[in-house]
């Protein structure tokens, strides 16, 4: 039987909402394995959140950059941690986020290409961001990047909690495909990059759903439903019903546009046609936030000052 430690109970607390008691029962019934505990309650009603993402720990920045082409549009965003917030507001750090997020428009999605590919100086991403260490004094990387585009039409971009012009802590980039007035597409895309940082979708559409995510809220559903006792057609009819819910908040075209409230994103892009003068088509979209999925070590900090008080 594994552990069950305070800190994974903190942990799964903080992650679901759900209270100690119940968290402590989740671990001990799923020998301390965490994803399997978040499910356990889940199954039971018992979490108000189960979302892996929110546990956002790295510092740094997200940079987003986006140009016009000969045939459309083309974005990139890139995400370069740090271990403080404090080098979030340096502007040399800044500096290198904003060229490196111009940088990567041309490495389709490749962090390796893109930490080779050389910077105005001469020296690589990769190298420039080693001298900045040095000049800092905090360990950094560029952990990821991607790129969208869009042939004709447009790709818009937002970042939420802007810490300088073009990067902040959430980036979003959208790309439209359509041959209408490019104003126009583009005001629709910021709004809709707008309604991504906030809902934070999953997929563009059902179909583009992991199968294993399906598969897992499928399963809790089922657990679910055959607690209430009811008959296994009704059971097939509640976790259907359960499917479509999930879609419904998860998937980008099926949610409702924050920006009004009534309307669906597909409805808005429907309705989009007549306001730019042609089809509009979403060809994808990317979310980027800072620290998303990384742990965050957990510092002592009563040992650490007795160790510097030099105690056992």
């Amino acid at each position: 039987m594994a552990e069950i430690t305070a800190a994974l109970v903190k942990e799964l607390r903080e992650t679901t909402g759900a209270g100690m008691m119940d968290c402590k029962k989740a671990l001990t019934e799923n020998d301390g394995e965490l994803e399997a505990a978040i499910d356990w309650l889940r199954a039971k009603g018992l979490s108000k959140a189960a979302k892996k993402a929110d546990r956002v720990a790295a510092e740094g920045l997200v940079g987003v950059a986006v140009r016009e082409t000969a045939t459309g549009a083309l974005g990139a965003v890139v995400e370069v941690n740090a271990e403080t917030d404090f080098v979030g507001r340096n502007e040399k750090f800044q500096s290198y986020v904003k060229d490196v997020a111009e940088l990567a428009l041309e490495t389709n999605g490749d962090v390796t290409v893109l930490e080779n590919s050389p910077m105005a100086g001469g020296a690589s991403a990769k190298d420039t961001l080693t001298d900045l260490i040095a000049t800092i004094g905090e360990n950094m990387n560029i952990r990821r990047t991607n790129t969208l585009s869009a042939e004709p039409g447009v790709v818009a971009s937002y970042v939420h909690g802007v810490v300088a012009e073009g990067m902040g802590r959430i980036g979003v980039l959208v790309a439209l495909k359509s041959e209408g007035d490019k104003e126009k597409l583009a005001d629709i895309g910021r709004k809709i990059a707008m309604h991504v940082a906030a809902a934070s979708p999953i997929a563009k559409d059902v179909d583009d759903v992991d199968a294993d995510t399906v598969q897992r809220e499928r399963a809790i559903l089922s657990e679910k439903a055959r607690e209430s006792g009811k008959p296994d057609n009704i059971i097939e009819k509640m976790v259907e019903g359960g499917l479509q819910k999930f879609f419904k908040e998860s998937v980008l075209l099926k949610q409702v546009f924050v920006i009004d409230g009534e309307r669906t994103v597909e409805k808005v892009l429907q309705d989009a046609k007549g306001e730019v003068g042609a089809p509009v088509e979403l060809v994808g979209f990317v979310r980027m936030a800072l620290g998303e999925g990384v742990e965050k070590k957990q510092e002592d900090f009563a040992a650490e000052v007795a160790a510097a008080a030099g105690k056992s």
